[in-house]
């Protein structure tokens, strides 16, 4: 075999082994499809992924930003969950309300209130701008601190009893190293870990194939906190590219590289990795005529 022929058969474009749509954001855009009428709203996109809330507008489920947008007809909780007040907000309005809220989420908000419940000072380990810990945030009756680095854990006062819930998908290596600053700011401290096993799994697998290729490209929203992690993750081990589709996906990325690993955010769906995926073959094909 050839030197040249060697080189090429070489190239590869590898996946990660855990990688889009994750269960929560299934069910959701599952419910959004099922009251598609042209007359249902998510307030805010039901998840963060402008293309696949552009695609369900298109089916007949459109976004708003506030309740007061929509006068009657079906809203739908996005997957990221509100606050109680919302629910409520609804009822009044006379608004069909249909719950898309991720099962995890709903677990970390009702986990709060608990916390709250018991007397505890709660801290929610998260960003503090990030619709989910919102939400979470609105259910321990808004009492609970949002922290979201090492420096903020070590200034928080100590209290007598200490109650922690994270956002489901928040880094698991930070959070471990955010909750070893909180261990001494209390002699009874009840930790709940509520970030998701998908969280976990899309992160180990991102790391793992980072380590193995020399470019990662990271597919998913801009907007999306899990998708830009992973890209924060992968850039750590190897040159990475945070891209939203095929399109912004460069040539030149990819001269001179063997292998190619791709993952996607938990809101990144299939037909998006698989464009991506795709147009990767397309380029190394190139490259291999031009051998």
């Amino acid at each position: 075999m050839s030197a040249v022929n060697r080189k090429v058969r070489s190239m590869q474009v590898i996946l990660a082994e855990h990688l889009g749509f994750c269960y929560g954001v299934k069910r959701a855009i599952k419910i959004a499809r099922e009251h598609a009428d042209g007359n249902s709203c998510t307030l805010g996109p039901i998840i963060h992924n402008p293309q696949m809330v552009e695609r369900l507008k298109s089916e007949g489920v459109g976004a708003v930003d506030n309740l007061s947008d929509l006068k009657e007809g079906t809203i739908i909780i996005r997957s990221h969950g509100v606050g109680p007040e919302i629910y409520r907000q609804a009822q009044e309005r006379g608004l069909n309300l249909v719950d898309a809220t991720c099962p995890h989420v709903k677990k970390a908000q009702h986990s709060a209130k608990k916390l709250v419940e018991e007397g505890r000072a709660v801290v929610i380990v998260g960003e503090k701008n990030h619709p989910e810990v919102r939400s979470i945030f609105d259910w321990s009756d808004q009492k609970a601190s949002i922290i979201e680095t090492v420096e903020e854990a070590d200034r928080l006062p100590e209290c007598k009893k200490l109650g922690i819930v994270s956002q489901t998908t928040f880094s698991g290596e930070r959070f471990n190293k955010i909750v070893a600053r909180l261990l001494d700011k209390s002699r009874d401290i009840k930790i709940l870990r509520t970030i998701c096993n998908a969280t976990d799994q899309r992160q180990s697998a991102a790391i793992a194939l980072a380590k193995n290729v020399e470019l990662m490209i990271v597919i998913g929203g801009r907007n999306s906190a899990n998708t830009t992690r992973l890209a924060q993750l992968c850039e750590k081990r190897c040159k990475t590219f945070h891209i939203e589709t095929a399109a912004e996906l460069q040539s030149e990325w990819l001269r001179e590289v063997k292998k190619i690993g791709i993952t996607a955010g938990a809101s990144t769906p299939d037909w998006i990795i698989r464009e991506v995926q795709r147009k990767c073959q397309m380029v190394l094909e190139t490259q291999r005529t031009w051998a």
